[in-house]
């Protein structure tokens, strides 16, 4: 059996393509494609890929996920995340599972999670 070793690409559906770019651009993450008038757009994180969708394009979705991002530095990504006028849920936390970790909604509700495993 081959064991699954990453994820490629996450894909979220949104409401608005331009107020989502405007959000994920705010956080830091890098456009390879798209932008605030595209159909599609997608952003490169690390080796795989975080996509965006117009929900016009791929019509009512029903469901919750959490996509989870490792970052060099929890605290500063929290730092940046309050800095740009977002509201996380809670403050950067150590977790009993053996990471450090917050959470953040996007426009669309959909939840992100910025982690970093303890040492």
């Amino acid at each position: 059996m081959s064991r699954i070793e990453s994820i490629s690409a996450v894909t979220v559906v949104v409401d608005d393509m331009a107020r989502s770019v405007r959000f994920y651009e705010a956080l830091g993450f890098e456009r390879l494609y798209g932008g605030e008038s595209a159909s599609f757009t997608s952003y490169r994180v690390g080796e795989g890929y975080l996509n965006l969708a117009p929900r016009e394009e791929v019509g009512e979705v029903a469901g919750w996920g959490r996509t989870i991002f490792y970052v060099e530095d929890v605290d500063a990504m929290y730092a940046r995340v309050v800095e740009v006028g977002f509201v996380p849920e809670f403050e950067p936390r150590d977790a009993t599972w053996g990471e450090r970790y917050f959470h953040v909604r996007d426009p669309d509700g959909h939840e992100l999670s910025f982690a970093r495993p303890l040492a």
